[in-house]
């Protein structure tokens, strides 16, 4: 059995209004919803990495989503039991990218339980507005949904995504309940030689999409022995207007002078720099790159890194790799850290 209509329907008509907004303000930014606009520059105030292209992305991905056909789709796979009891759902929050926490969101209210939202400084407009937005299709929302500033109390389980850091407070203090606790993952791309210049330009997107904030960006490319990197920037190359951006360009401007000073050999073009690196992980502006001889030795070595890895990105090679430009667009199966949230939240 499915969630009730009433609990779906506010959803589908988010999804209309987002997917409205979007259309309406690349058309013409003076016909659309003043109240969501506003939200949407005072964001970009706020957090200087939330800028309009951005948010605007963030919302038209979620008005993409939520349709009627894909929530119930995605809904059909579990079993709900209408008469159990609704829990108290503690949500912490990361502010990297906009509205990263709206899936654990949707997926905590889908499954009839109430929401302890706690948002990161970083981005604490969307959800709110979208929220104000719920309660108007479906009023009931209002006792559902829960905003909380300081400490989480009387919760009887826990989503808490940060750092690796972050993640020892999480399991200190919410490790006594039912928790999803997440860390630090990164995206990694597995390139051929093979690849069109059509499918590195799509890498593009993985790569700077949110300028390389989110765990399912690309930071980390495995490339074969004697891969030509000038085929890459070529493709790269219609990125090139991203150093526009001051933050992003602060950040270039320090970590091409610590590698200079370093005397690391690095690979440049002006607004990436590329860096051969074991890590996975690479700050904004740095592409992290290794050289690996088998296909088959790779699939192996990257198998035994499941925990550290978000999305796999390549032409192909796996059937659980994510296609060229499609890391930042997840479908609503698509959990973070593998862990199905849904199914937790219903076996409460």
């Amino acid at each position: 059995m499915a969630p009730d209509t009433n609990t779906i329907k506010p959803f589908v008509k988010l999804g209309e209004f987002l997917t409205d907004f979007c259309d309406t303000y690349y058309r013409n930014k003076q016909e659309t919803n003043a109240e969501l606009k506003e939200v949407i520059v005072t964001a970009g105030h706020q957090n200087g990495w939330f800028t309009e292209d951005n948010l605007l992305f963030a919302l038209q991905q979620w008005g993409t989503l939520l349709t009627e056909k894909n929530i119930m789709d995605w809904m059909s796979r579990y079993s709900f039991n209408p008469d159990k009891q609704p829990k108290n759902i503690g949500i912490v929050m990361a502010g990297n990218i906009p509205l990263v926490g709206f899936h654990d969101f949707l997926c905590v209210v889908l499954s009839g339980n109430r929401v302890l939202a706690k948002q990161s400084s970083n981005d604490k407009l969307l959800l709110p507005y979208l929220v104000r937005f719920l309660v108007e299709q479906e009023p009931s929302f209002s006792d559902k949904i829960s905003f909380v500033d300081d400490k989480l109390k009387d919760f009887d389980a826990v989503i808490a995504t940060g750092s690796n850091n972050t993640s020892r407070y999480f399991e200190y203090y919410f490790g006594k309940k039912p928790n999803i606790i997440r860390k630090n993952r990164n995206s990694i791309a597995v390139l051929t030689g093979r690849e069109s210049q059509e499918q590195l330009n799509a890498l593009g997107a993985d790569i700077f999409r949110y300028y390389g904030l989110g765990c399912r960006n690309v930071s980390k490319i495995f490339v074969p022995k004697g891969y030509d990197f000038d085929v890459l920037f070529k493709a790269l190359y219609p990125y090139k207007d991203i150093i526009n951006q001051h933050k992003y360009a602060n950040n270039y401007d320090y970590n091409k002078a610590v590698y200079l000073m370093s005397e690391f050999n690095i690979l440049d073009n002006g607004f990436l720099i590329l860096k051969e690196d074991e890590a996975l992980a690479s700050p904004i502006s740095v592409l992290f790159y290794s050289y690996y001889d088998n296909e088959s030795k790779l699939m192996e070595q990257l198998g035994g890194m499941e925990e550290q890895i978000q999305c796999m990105v390549s032409k192909g090679l796996h059937d659980d790799h994510v296609g060229f430009g499609e890391t930042q667009k997840p479908s609503l199966t698509d959990y973070a850290d593998g862990i199905d949230t849904m199914e937790f939240l219903l076996q409460l």
